[in-house]
């Protein structure tokens, strides 16, 4: 007979999330060795947790880890933003971050039981998401902005600039947050996707009854709205529409090098 008392059937309980009935099985299962019985239940409890894996998991949280050579994001995704908001939830999204940051992709790796472990707790589709990392090398400034709603990170940004100041990186980083910009310069836009856009706008000049001699300079114009949309260089800065976000930089001495963004609902 396994030797164990209600208190341990409790203490176990509140470290796994398990039920009663199962925390005590597993405390028999184990003959009373705690440690045991919490391997036989998340191997139980993992087994029911991959028919989860195919639930819609939009939701989640955002974390940012930076160090003087690199700066990452990342995200952990699931199902409800209830269990996005525990603080169980976001402390393992920044461990994530950190782990990232020291160790790159092993260093997710080595957090896989931790989020299993959270799977079963929580019982929900909860997956690592989208990482990004890029590397800071001499004479360059990086910065890394977070928007968070209610205790958690939901927009997360990294901006790296050769020259400039952490000022205008952080200016920058706010600014992405905000416009969500798809490409850094014009360059970056593949070329059939502007070819397929300026398409796209010459027929609705047309059916709009443009002069056909006019349609070039028409289109071309609204194609220059479009790049501004989606260019960070392009872009008005948000808090002075006077000057684009190429100029503000330039004026503080800087170039942007690369920036990253990963935000929930995508």
């Amino acid at each position: 007979m396994a030797d164990f008392t209600a208190k341990d059937v409790q203490a176990l309980r509140q470290a796994t999330g398990a039920g009663m009935m199962d925390a005590k099985k597993a405390l028999q299962e184990a003959d009373g060795d705690a440690e045991a019985a919490k391997k036989i239940l998340r191997e139980k409890g993992l087994a029911k947790a991959d028919t989860r894996d195919d639930r819609d998991n939009s939701e989640g949280a955002i974390a940012t880890a930076a160090s003087d050579d690199a700066a990452v994001l990342v995200e952990l995704k699931c199902e409800t933003d209830f269990v996005a908001k525990s603080d169980a939830f976001i402390a393992l999204t920044q461990q994530l971050a950190d782990a990232f940051l020291a160790g790159g992709e092993e260093g997710l790796d080595g957090l896989k039981d931790d989020v299993d472990t959270l799977k079963v707790t929580l019982k929900e589709n909860i997956q690592v998401g989208r990482s990004e990392k890029i590397d800071v090398q001499a004479g360059q400034v990086v910065d890394t902005y977070l928007h968070r709603q209610e205790g958690r990170g939901v927009n997360g940004v990294i901006v790296l600039l050769t020259g400039g100041n952490p000022e205008v990186a952080h200016d920058v980083a706010v600014h992405i947050a905000f416009t969500k910009p798809e490409y850094l310069t014009r360059d970056d836009v593949p070329a059939e996707v502007v070819e397929e856009e300026r398409q796209t706008l010459t027929k609705i000049s047309q059916a709009e009854g443009k002069p056909e001699a006019a349609l070039p300079k028409i289109v071309e114009g609204r194609l220059n709205g479009w790049y501004k949309e989606r260019v960070l260089l392009d872009q008005p800065f948000v808090r002075d529409e006077k000057q684009t976000i190429a100029q503000l930089v330039a004026g503080a001495g800087g170039e942007i090098a690369s920036f990253a963004q990963i935000y929930l609902g995508v």
